[in-house]
């Protein structure tokens, strides 16, 4: 008899079901027409209705399962009872059924630290560039992310000539259009939910900040000599643009990124064999007590990490200390 599933197997198969139900309700909001838009930091910082709605469904969904996990989310929301209705109690079967990697078997939930970003590029979410915008369920132990979940709430919304408000859920439109996806991956097993590209030999694409863009961010860039310079939002895309070969490099030379933003992504690139640091290369951590900032930025690749390591002048690294 086939023994019953791990606790860290079982977490990323309800992830990835909380993370669906997430999705279901940033289109809920959006098709709903008051995004209830309040300002956190500034006129770049925003919080929606969608952020604070997400964030109670996945933490309080896997607060539930999970009662001993540490989980820390974007959003600073009141502790209020949460309607029934933003549970998600599903798990994803297929994920269920597969492996737990060896060095991660033993794991206890209390070990594992979930960081939680309810709505990755917000910012675009409320200038209707939907396509920015993912959930982000990262989960990380002894201070490194080791499983990520990202759904793309409005994956294939241009393939359709349906109006986004007549969408509620993740179903066929025409011929092959879905509307939405979920990425999922654990290290040691794989990245799932995409069809793994590079972007061609020998040419340079950067992806980098659409809102948060800086001298110290341009200078960086400017030192890689790129093709092509993409200007997007949200973590969670950019790192999509990297596995997909629709991008070679995620150049962020700033601070202003948080763990929230870089744990599941940082995932899903490792997992297929691409590399995520800070701009002098140390790894992130992402303990329970790290603060919540990436203080020295963030260069990701999925192949020729050292080329672009390389590139990153000296004056930028002076000026972002971890």
């Amino acid at each position: 008899m086939a023994s019953s599933p791990t606790v860290l197997i079982r977490l990323v198969a309800s992830a990835y079901s909380i993370a669906q139900k997430a999705g279901m309700i940033i289109r809920n909001v959006m098709a709903g027409g008051d995004l209830g838009i309040v300002e956190k930091t500034s006129s770049i910082d925003l919080q929606t209705k969608a952020d604070r709605l997400a964030q109670m469904s996945i933490c309080s969904s896997l607060a539930r399962k999970f009662p001993k996990l540490t989980i820390i989310g974007e959003e600073d929301l009141p502790v209020e009872e949460v309607d029934q209705d933003l549970i998600e109690d599903g798990q994803w079967e297929e994920i269920l059924k597969k492996p737990c990697p060896t060095q991660y078997s033993s794991i206890k939930e209390e070990d594992l630290v979930v960081w939680v970003d309810p709505v990755d590029g917000t910012k675009e979410y409320t200038e209707g560039l939907l396509d920015n915008v993912t959930v982000l369920i990262g989960i990380a132990y002894e201070g490194k992310a080791i499983a990520g979940v990202i759904n793309q709430p409005y994956y294939n919304y241009q393939s359709s000539e349906k109006k986004l408000g007549e969408y509620n859920s993740e179903e066929k439109e025409g011929k092959d259009a879905v509307l939405g996806r979920t990425i999922w991956g654990v290290l040691g097993l794989g990245a799932f939910g995409f069809q793994l590209n590079e972007v061609p030999d020998g040419k340079h694409i950067i992806t980098t900040t659409r809102s948060h863009s800086n001298k110290l961010v341009n200078d960086c860039i400017s030192a890689m000599n790129p093709d092509e310079v993409l200007r997007v939002g949200g973590a969670g895309n950019k790192i999509i643009q990297l596995i997909e070969g629709k991008a070679s490099a995620y150049v962020f030379a700033s601070p202003g990124c948080k763990k929230w933003d870089t744990c599941a992504p940082e995932v899903i690139l490792h997992a297929v064999g691409g590399k995520l640091t800070d701009i002098h290369g140390n790894a992130l951590q992402y303990h329970k007590e790290v603060k919540h900032m990436n203080s020295a930025g963030v260069l990701a690749t999925l192949r020729n990490y050292d080329y672009y390591a390389g590139c990153v002048p000296e004056t930028v690294k002076n000026a972002l200390v971890p």
